[in-house]
């Protein structure tokens, strides 16, 4: 049988399957630039840190004593995820909000840890080298997507989440380090806070007089940041049977708070944190 003969070679094209709206939406939405959405890094952002992660520690205690345990974890993850949704509701960095999303993280992070240690019977050694396993898979996740894990470049929603999952695995991995140090090894929390509070001050001047990279002295720094404040909040909010100065967690809790509101009321006046960009 004869073929008709084309004027024309014959072209067969491949048609391309469509995107999917759904997800063109997803992506524009992950990566639309806003506003940056993190303070800058300034005396005063190391200050408030630490006061967090103190006050995260003794209200976690002080919650966990006063009412049922569990109410307590439920309470504390319904302002976990209050405090997120706010954070990432705005489209710029507001003090109060973004503070008040790491105080949630600092509270609802310490009672995930301590189920962790308590329920589940994971020793402190085990949970901390797990933990800075999880937050090195984090950043190598982060760092594969967005090329950087400056803070200074939150500036898109996946930024963001990448930027707050490391954030709360720094706070797991603190609580548990410092809780290996100061009950696992018996330094206690004096020790245990000196220690850290050591630890958190090598960054910095590495950074300042060895030329240290910035995003590793920064992030080096904030691990430290977590045990460092939660021992002096042990150390005085613990009975003194415990090891503690006896001032109980809810008087310590009650003082920090305020010093929070205080140092944040006054940045949220003067923006101090709110400074042209830096390089780290």
């Amino acid at each position: 049988m004869l073929l008709p003969k084309l004027s024309k070679p014959l072209t067969i094209k491949m048609i391309k399957p469509p995107e999917s709206k759904e997800n063109k939406s997803i992506l524009a939405l992950l990566t639309t630039r806003t506003l940056r959405k993190v303070p800058e890094i300034t005396i005063y952002f190391w200050i408030i840190k630490l006061l967090t992660t103190a006050l995260g520690e003794s209200t976690s205690d002080y919650l966990v004593h006063q009412i049922d345990p569990v109410m307590a974890v439920v309470l504390g993850f319904i302002g976990f995820a209050i405090a997120v949704v706010l954070q990432f509701k705005v489209r710029r960095y507001i003090p109060w909000i973004y503070w008040f999303t790491v105080t949630m993280v600092a509270l609802f992070g310490t009672m995930a840890a301590d189920v962790i240690h308590i329920v589940l019977k994971v020793p402190y050694a085990i949970s901390t080298v797990f933990f800075a396993v999880v937050l090195a898979i984090i950043f190598l996740i982060w760092y594969k997507v967005e090329k950087t894990l400056s803070i200074h470049s939150i500036h898109t929603p996946r930024r963001e989440i990448f930027y707050w999952i490391a954030v709360i695995a720094t706070f797991a991995l603190g609580t548990a380090a410092g809780d290996w140090t100061a009950i696992t090894l018996k330094l206690g929390f004096l020790t245990s806070g000196v220690l850290f509070a050591l630890l958190f001050a090598i960054p910095a001047i590495a950074y300042w007089k060895l030329g240290l990279n910035g995003i590793i002295a920064f992030w080096f720094a904030y691990i430290m940041t977590r045990p460092f404040g939660a021992s002096f909040a042990d150390l005085f909010g613990k009975a003194k049977a415990a090891g503690g100065l006896g001032y109980g967690n809810g008087l310590v809790s009650a003082v920090l708070l305020i010093l929070i509101i205080g140092f944040v009321s006054y940045l949220a006046v003067s923006r101090k944190d709110i400074k042209s960009n830096q390089s780290v």
